[in-house]
C-alpha cells in the first residue's frame, strides 16, 4: 500500500505531519525514534497490517523529523511529547495501543503519564521496541567524553557519527537538560494498562539490560518482556516485524 499525502497540524507554531487511516477500535498510534519518521519499515508494516485488519492507525513525524516543520536541533523530549499529544487529542478515537521505538516509547511512556494525569484513559495498551527511556541521562550522559562535554559547555552540542544516515547525529545540551525533567524510571511507573516490551539482544545502542531495567519499573503482571537472540536496534527484519504485529494482535485480544 502506498502512504497517502499527510495532513498538517500546527502545534504551536510547527507544522506537524500527520497521517491517519480510519478504522475501528482499539486503533494503533507509532511513534518513531530519534531521526526517525513515519516511512519506515516498522510504520510501514503496521500501516498494511491496519489496512488489513481495518483497524484504525495513526503516526506523526515530530518536529525537524520527515515530513515535519521545525528545526530538529531546537527539539527536545517535553517538545516532542507535546506535539505528540496534541496529535493524540486532535486525531485519536477510541481506545488506542501506543507503539514506541528507541525514543519514541520514552514519548509514549510520557504519553501515558500525562494522559492520565489529564483524566483520559484512553491508552489500552502498550508495545515497546527497543525501548529507550531516559536514555540521555542513562545512556548518553554517562559515557560523555571529555570532547563531547567541553562541546556541550561551548557549543551547546556535540555530533557524532550514525550507522543509520549520512549525517552525523547531533544532540543538545537543551536535549538533555530536558531529559532530566522527563525521566521516568526513577520509581514504579504506573501505565494502568498490559505492556510488551520487545527487545534486541544484539542491539548495539540499545542495551538489553536497560530493558530489563525498564521491566522492573513496570507492573510485573501486566508485562510481557520478548528477548531477540540476534535483533539488532532496527527490529526490521521480516521474523521481527511478524513478533511486532503479534504483539499488537495479542494486545488488542487482551482489550476486547
Amino acid at each position: 500500500m502506498q502512504p497517502t499525502a499527510p495532513e498538517f497540524l500546527d502545534v504551536d507554531g510547527i507544522s506537524i505531519a500527520v497521517r491517519q487511516q480510519p478504522g475501528k477500535a482499539p486503533g494503533v498510534i507509532w511513534l518513531g525514534g530519534y531521526k526517525s519518521d513515519m516511512l519506515g519499515t516498522k510504520a510501514e508494516t503496521l500501516a498494511d497490517w491496519a489496512d488489513r485488519s481495518r483497524h484504525a492507525f495513526l503516526r506523526h513525524d515530530y518536529s525537524g523529523h520527515g515530513e515535519s516543520g521545525g528545526d530538529f536541533n531546537e527539539g527536545t523530549i517535553s517538545t516532542w511529547l507535546a506535539q505528540s499529544l496534541a496529535v493524540f487529542r486532535q486525531h485519536a478515537k477510541g481506545k488506542q495501543i501506543l507503539v514506541g521505538s528507541s525514543m519514541g516509547a520514552w514519548i509514549a511512556l510520557r504519553m501515558a503519564q500525562e494522559l492520565r494525569k489529564a483524566g483520559d484513559d484512553r491508552v489500552a495498551g502498550l508495545v515497546l521496541l527497543a525501548p529507550a527511556p531516559d536514555f540521555t541521562a542513562e545512556l548518553i550522559e554517562p559515557t560523555l567524553t571529555d570532547t563531547q562535554r567541553r562541546d556541550l559547555a561551548e557549543k551547546g552540542f556535540f555530533a557524532e557519527p550514525s550507522e543509520y544516515s549520512d549525517q552525523p547525529y547531533v544532540y543538545t545540551r537543551a536535549l538533555i537538560e530536558d531529559g532530566r525533567d522527563n525521566l521516568v524510571m526513577t520509581g514504579p511507573i504506573d501505565t494502568h494498562c498490559p505492556v510488551h516490551v520487545i527487545q534486541g539482544l544484539a542491539d548495539p545502542d540499545v542495551p538489553h539490560t536497560h530493558a530489563l531495567k525498564l521491566v522492573s519499573h513496570l507492573p510485573a503482571d501486566d508485562v510481557t518482556l520478548s528477548l531477540v537472540p540476534e535483533g539488532d536496534h532496527r527490529l526490521s527484519r521480516p521474523q521481527d516485524l511478524e513478533l511486532l504485529v503479534r504483539a499488537v494482535e495479542t494486545l488488542i485480544e487482551r482489550i476486547r
